[in-house]
């Protein structure tokens, strides 16, 4: 395992450093390229948990569309069922949920990965997840959750976390090739969620390099208080990352020696068999 992934490896809320409307603009020149779609999308992405409510202003501003451009992509996300309005906020309808449906149903990771989390989560007494890599977020594709909740954020499937300060994030950006982690480098904002979150770009390179070398990651207490995590690749194929497989844990329970030494046996195992299973 360990030389494959060395080898593949509120109200306004300020807009990402690359929004939406420069990534749609950039590809505009493309006369197949519908604006019109891809703006709908970046609309529907604007919202999140703990911002279900928009207003027209907070949408444009979030992803730089105008917003007359905004006001009529909303018109459209109501008259379809995807939206609703009190007159002055927006909201999405559980229809949305139908987008991602067909993915989740038919893709054979999110499915096959299901039974291996399950399994560990029960063994393991602990939460189980599985991700991939969506811009500089970490998408949740799969999770086996407990009674106990651990942190403030909801992580159900199709939660967004930043990669940076995560352990299934550092697993993928770690399988990223050097041209494609400096442009990650370049541009992301490294804010501290906890006071031992990596801010420097130099400490979370170098923190990158040894997670290729080692082929999995401990994060610990940098993206909340209290909760703990570990992480190992799941592989194509080819050999290369596809996704990241963690075990999260509270902090008071757990210490990171017995995350090494007790639970990290069992999850490279199980990435053993799931990328087995997948590609056999």
């Amino acid at each position: 395992m360990n030389d494959q992934l060395r080898n593949s490896f509120t109200s306004l809320a300020p807009p990402i450093v690359a929004s939406p409307a420069k990534r749609i603009q950039a590809l505009t020149g493309d006369p197949d390229f519908m604006t019109s779609l891809a703006r709908g999308l970046a609309v529907i992405q604007a919202f999140q948990e703990r911002k279900r409510h928009l207003t027209i202003a907070q949408i444009s501003h979030r992803t730089e569309i105008p917003r007359a451009a905004v006001r009529r992509c909303l018109h459209t996300l109501i008259k379809l069922g995807y939206a609703t309005t009190d007159g002055r906020t927006y909201s999405l309808l559980p229809k949305v949920l139908t987008l991602g449906h067909a993915y989740l149903s038919s893709t054979p990771l999110a499915v096959s990965s299901q039974p291996y989390l399950d399994r560990m989560s029960e063994q393991l007494h602990e939460a189980c997840n599985m991700a991939t890599l969506e811009d500089d977020d970490i998408l949740y594709i799969a999770r086996s959750a407990t009674t106990q909740r651990l942190i403030s954020v909801d992580l159900s499937v199709g939660g967004r976390l930043p990669a940076y300060c995560t352990s299934m994030g550092r697993i993928l950006l770690a399988a990223l090739d050097d041209a494609s982690l400096d442009e990650y480098l370049e541009r992301v904002d490294l804010q501290p969620r906890t006071s031992r979150t990596l801010v420097s770009k130099a400490a979370l390179l170098t923190c990158l390099h040894k997670v290729r070398e080692q082929g999995w990651c401990i994060v610990d207490q940098e993206l909340e208080q209290g909760l703990r995590s570990i992480a190992v690749p799941v592989y194509d194929a080819s050999g290369q990352v596809l996704a990241a497989l963690n075990v999260s844990t509270h902090a008071g329970r757990v210490t990171s020696t017995d995350l090494e030494q007790r639970i990290l046996p069992i999850m490279l195992i199980a990435s053993r068999d799931l990328s087995t299973q997948l590609f056999s």
